[in-house]
C-alpha cells in the first residue's frame, strides 16, 4: 500500500507527527520535494526531534528513509542532522539518498538574500536557504545532483564552468560583491562527498523492489498545498510542488501505486511570511491561539501569522489532491475559546468564493464569510476515543468534514506521539 501525506493548508500542519504515527507500520519512507526550508517535528518518549531532510520515519531503523530525487538537499545540513542523530545513539543505517537529487551549493543562499533583497518593499519572505536558486539552477541545467559528489573530475570541470561563467559575472556585476573561489568550494564539496558516500544510491531499483514486494509506503511531502508553485498563492510560494502530483513526480512511485492520499491541517490556520491569509486573527484570540499553538517556525524560528480555519482553502486542497482521509492535528489548542468560527466561504465584490482564487489580489481582499460554533471549554489531552470528546469539539470536527468532503479519521489532541485519536474501522496498514 502507498500513500501520501500533504499538508492542506501553508505548512506546519503536523506532517512530521503523523509520518511518525504511521512509519511504524510501513517499509519505507519518502521525503519526495522540497529541502531544508521545511520543518517536521516529532516528540517521542526520548524527546523532541526536529528534521529539515531526513524522512521522520528514520526514527524506527527498520524502515527505509529515502530522500528521493525531486529534493534539493544542502549537505551541510544533512550531516548536522546525520550527526546530531548519532549524538543520540541513533545511527541513520536506513537511510538513502538519491543520487538524482539536486545539491543546495553554499553560493545558493547568497544569491537567496541578495534577490530577495533587491526586491525591497516586494521581498517574497524566503527563508535564505538557498532552495529557490537551487530549484532555478536545476531547470536552468547548470545545478549539480548529490552523484556528482561521488565525480570529482566532473565536478572540478563544472564548477569553473559554472562559477567562473554565470555565478561570478552576476556576483560582481550586477550586486558589485567579491567573485567566488570555485576550487574552494571544490574542496568543500569533497569533504561532503566523503561524508556522504554511503548513503548515496540509485534509488529507483530500491523503489520499483518495494513495489514489487508490496511493501507499505509513505510519501512524504514539505511544506503544502497552498505553497505550491502551480495550485498556492504565487508568488508568494515555495519552489517544488509539494501536492500530491508533486509526491509522485519526487518518488519515483508511479501514479497507479497510490492507494491513498492524507491530508493533514490544523483545526485552525497558520502561515509564515508574506502573502494574502483572508482568515488571519490580529487580535487577542489569534495571540492565544498562537501561544497556546507555539506557533514558531521550525526552521525560521520566525512567529507564525494565526487564523481560523479556512474551508475554502481546505476544500481546495482536498480536492486538488485527491484526499481520501484527513488528518486534523492541534485540536487541542482551542480549549479554551467559548467560540470557534470557520470561514465557510469568501465575498469578493459581491460574489460568493468557495475556493481560494487564483489572482491573489482578490484573495487579499476578499472578506471571509464565517460560521460560528459554540466551544468546549475542557481539556482533550487525555481523550482517547471519539467518544471521549466533548460534544462541542466532535461538531466541529464534523462540520470540516463536511466542509472537505472526507473524513476525519486522525484527530491531534496533543503534542506527544500517544495523543490521537484513530476513527478508522481498520488500522491503514493491516
Amino acid at each position: 500500500m502507498v500513500v501520501i501525506i500533504v499538508g492542506g493548508q501553508w505548512g506546519d500542519e503536523g506532517k512530521g507527527k503523523i509520518i511518525d504515527l504511521l512509519a511504524e507500520k510501513v517499509k519505507m519512507v519518502i521525503r519526495a520535494q522540497g529541502g531544508n526550508n521545511a520543518g517536521h517535528t516529532v516528540v517521542t518518549g526520548d524527546g523532541e526531534f526536529k528534521f529539515q531532510l531526513i524522512p521522520s520515519g528514520i526514527l524506527y531503523p527498520e524502515v527505509t528513509c529515502v530522500i528521493g530525487h525531486g529534493v534539493v538537499a544542502d549537505p551541510r545540513v544533512l550531516i548536522k542532522e546525520i550527526d546530531q542523530l548519532r549524538e543520540r545513539g541513533l545511527e541513520p543505517s536506513n537511510l538513502v539518498v538519491s543520487e538524482r537529487a539536486h545539491l543546495v551549493m553554499s553560493y545558493h543562499p547568497i544569491f537567496d538574500q541578495l534577490e530577495e533583497a533587491s526586491r525591497g518593499d516586494d521581498r517574497l519572505g524566503t527563508t535564505w536557504r538557498g532552495i529557490g536558486p537551487a530549484y532555478s539552477d536545476k531547470i536552468r541545467r547548470i545545478g549539480f545532483r548529490v552523484g556528482d559528489l561521488q565525480k570529482e573530475a566532473f565536478m572540478r570541470k563544472k564548477l569553473a564552468f559554472v562559477v567562473g561563467q554565470v555565478k561570478n559575472p552576476v556576483l560582481t556585476d550586477l550586486y558589485k560583491e567579491e567573485p567566488l573561489d570555485w576550487e574552494r568550494l571544490l574542496n568543500e564539496y569533497l569533504a561532503y562527498a566523503k561524508a556522504l558516500d554511503p548513503y548515496i544510491k540509485d534509488t529507483y531499483p530500491i523503489v520499483q523492489e518495494a513495489l514489487d514486494r508490496g511493501d507499505h509506503i509513505l510519501l512524504e511531502g514539505a511544506q503544502a498545498t497552498m505553497l505550491d508553485l502551480d495550485y498556492g498563492t504565487y508568488p508568494y510560494v515555495t519552489s517544488s510542488n509539494p501536492t500530491a502530483g508533486g509526491a509522485v513526480t519526487g518518488s519515483g512511485v508511479p501514479p497507479t501505486k497510490v492507494d491513498l492520499t492524507i491530508g493533514v491541517f490544523k483545526a485552525y490556520t497558520t502561515r509564515v511570511g508574506y502573502g494574502p491569509f483572508p482568515t488571519e486573527l490580529l487580535d487577542a484570540v489569534g495571540d492565544l491561539i498562537a501561544d497556546r499553538g507555539r506557533e514558531v517556525g521550525t526552521v525560521t524560528g520566525r512567529a507564525r501569522r494565526v487564523g481560523w480555519f479556512d474551508g475554502p482553502v481546505a476544500r481546495y486542497a482536498a480536492r486538488v489532491n485527491g484526499v481520501g482521509s484527513i488528518a486534523l492535528t492541534k485540536l487541542d489548542i482551542l480549549d479554551e475559546l467559548p467560540e470557534v468560527k470557520i470561514c465557510t466561504a469568501y465575498d469578493f465584490r459581491g460574489q460568493r468564493y468557495l475556493h481560494p482564487m487564483a489572482n491573489i489580489s482578490h484573495l487579499k481582499h476578499c472578506v471571509p464569510v464565517y460560521e460560528s460554533l459554540p466551544g468546549w471549554q475542557s481539556p482533550i489531552g487525555n481523550c482517547r476515543t471519539w467518544e471521549d470528546l466533548p460534544a462541542g469539539c466532535r461538531a466541529y470536527v464534523e462540520r470540516v468534514e463536511s466542509i472537505c468532503e472526507a473524513p476525519v479519521d486522525l484527530i491531534g489532541v496533543g503534542p506527544r506521539r500517544d495523543q490521537f485519536i484513530d476513527r478508522r474501522r481498520q488500522p491503514l496498514f493491516g
